[in-house]
């Protein structure tokens, strides 16, 4: 019997057995393939039986579904594909084998009345840079072994008990805003505490498009420890910063830069917490 494998760091967690039903994957509870993981959409992907293959289809993820280090919309799986979901990877297996390790076992979704869904955090910005890093380190997971990959990322050491830890520095936070100079938005000013804000027509955009024919995301705006970044959506997409086209993927944002993208104009400032 054909079979998933979910792995974390080379490590299989999960062991999902295809009898020809549709295999959902995402961050919902009541995916049968779940993945509790910020940079999984609520709905990610789905696997499912089509002319006697089994089939890997993106489910319009916000952060994109890879097989083979590849980003694809539908492919056919065959035996030993990975496909690399957020940080986990998912194996395709289409004869049996032994996994050693202690993993669980899902048979289907359960049947019944279906349960009222979570209302989840909004998807994590994965950018491409990130998304080529993760792809190697799961290459590297699967060919010298999770342990030696996770080393090479550096991991800090833990702290020992009686090591007493470095005192807190207190800074004064502050939050990000965007006020609207052009354009139509559901809104003139917003204040950026989200993690990651999207700008577009998609009803999950923190800054909502209103013009008709705008993107369903344009841009994101991501906050970091480092501060607030702006990236566009794709390559078709341009999104200015103070008249200069952001290059390079992403743009970090400072008290009074000009914004343009998609017909809005927007001013990017600070204010308190």
């Amino acid at each position: 019997m054909a079979k998933l494998f979910l792995k974390f760091e080379d490590q299989v967690i999960q062991e999902v057995p295809l009898s020809g039903g549709i295999i959902t994957i995402g961050r919902q509870p009541d995916n049968v393939l779940r993945i509790d993981n910020p940079a999984v959409s609520g709905y990610h992907a789905k696997v499912y039986s089509e002319g006697g293959h089994y089939v890997l289809e993106d489910a319009e993820s916000f952060n994109g579904t890879y097989v083979n280090s590849q980003r694809i919309n539908k492919v056919v799986l065959k035996n030993g594909d990975k496909a690399l979901i957020g940080k986990h990877t998912i194996e395709f297996s289409d004869q049996q084998e032994i996994w050693h390790g202690s993993v669980s076992s899902v048979g289907g979704p359960a049947q019944g009345t279906k349960a009222k869904l979570p209302q989840l955090d909004r998807t994590a910005f994965l950018d491409t840079a990130k998304a080529k890093e993760l792809i190697a380190m799961a290459v590297a997971a699967g060919s010298s072994g999770g342990a030696a990959a996770v080393q090479a990322k550096g991991v800090s050491p833990s702290i020992s008990p009686n090591q007493a830890p470095a005192p807190a520095h207190v800074a004064h936070q502050t939050i990000g805003t965007l006020t609207i100079m052009e354009g139509r938005t559901d809104q003139k000013s917003y204040v950026l505490t989200s993690r990651l804000t999207v700008i577009g027509k998609s009803k999950m955009a923190g800054i909502r498009l209103k013009r008709w024919f705008a993107p369903h995301v344009a841009a994101s705006i991501y906050r970091s420890e480092d501060g607030y970044f702006i990236a566009a959506s794709g390559d078709k997409i341009k999104v200015k910063v103070n008249d200069v086209v952001v290059e390079g993927g992403k743009k970090q944002l400072e008290p009074g830069h000009v914004i343009e993208v998609d017909g809005i104009k927007a001013v990017f400032g600070f204010c308190e917490a």
